[in-house]
């Protein structure tokens, strides 16, 4: 049999299921654009696709104002996961951002740029330079990281503890969060889950957001049935997706259901996650 998970010590008695809630802020260099999107276009190659960078560049002018106000109003500190090069060019949203409490963690430089793709030397410059815009921004300085596709190399958890970060969230194997060793010294490994996200559950399968809150409930009601083993659950929204009113109102929504679960949940995030497991 195998034995139960060892919980770290500041997890609340009793509680056995995690929530972290997740915004995404997502940007891409001037020669790229999103890989999908709502009017699933095939260009030909060499071809930018201009609708898809104006549907993206929604994220930094409306979605993420939107998205703070329905975070405010519910009383939830998320992690907002920031490109950037976004970052770099909207240092007023990034100081709203850290002034409303929430924490900031990177999440590349483009997204078109993925590390799994990259030499570790060119990896090393652009996990460098996101890290510095988002420090130079927002004045906080991240401590964790989501790469581009939620894709790294064979090198990212190493250079990621190297340039002093403590938890790196695309771990998708366990549960829980773990500590990990790397020739750079320790960092937490952060689990992250796809259920409720609205990348997959709205762009790439169609889904109608009042489903996405219907999976959230659908896991909570459950949940007491096999609770018998501590886990984490993601609460994610794409502030150029799930920014707009439709998914707004269903990510409001979903908030409201994870704040009357109290008695299993509790409402976290990765950064509190990282310091809970990393120390």
């Amino acid at each position: 049999m195998r034995p139960s998970p060892v919980l770290p010590a500041g997890w609340p008695a009793g509680r056995t299921l995690a929530v972290s809630v997740s915004v995404m802020l997502e940007g891409w260099t001037d020669n790229a654009a999103p890989g999908v999107g709502p009017m699933g276009n095939v260009l030909k190659p060499g071809v930018l696709d201009l609708q898809g960078r104006s549907w993206a560049e929604y994220g930094a002018k409306e979605g993420a104002w939107r998205l703070l106000d329905v975070l405010a109003k519910a009383e939830v500190t998320a992690v907002f996961y920031v490109s950037g090069i976004l970052a770099e060019r909207n240092p007023v949203l990034m100081q709203a951002i850290a002034s409303a409490g929430h924490a900031i963690a990177a999440h590349g430089w483009g997204q078109e740029i993925i590390p799994a793709t990259q030499s570790m030397e060119d990896e090393r410059a652009d996990l460098t330079r996101c890290i510095t815009a988002l420090h130079a921004s927002s004045g906080q300085r991240p401590r964790g990281w989501l790469s581009p596709r939620c894709t790294p190399s064979a090198h990212t958890t190493s250079l990621l503890a190297e340039a002093g970060l403590d938890w790196h969230c695309e771990f998708f194997d366990e549960d829980l969060p773990r500590v990990v060793t790397t020739p750079h010294g320790t960092i937490t490994a952060i689990p992250f889950t796809m259920e409720v996200n609205d990348m997959p559950h709205a762009v790439r399968y169609g889904n109608d957001p009042s489903a996405y809150v219907g999976i959230l409930t659908e896991i909570l009601d459950g949940w007491p049935a096999i609770a018998t083993r501590p886990a984490c659950l993601d609460v994610t929204v794409h502030a150029h997706v799930y920014g707009r009113p439709y998914g707004a109102i269903a990510f409001r929504r979903a908030l409201a259901e994870l704040q009357a679960r109290q008695d299993f949940v509790f409402t976290t995030n990765h950064d509190a996650l990282g310091r809970l497991y990393g120390g």
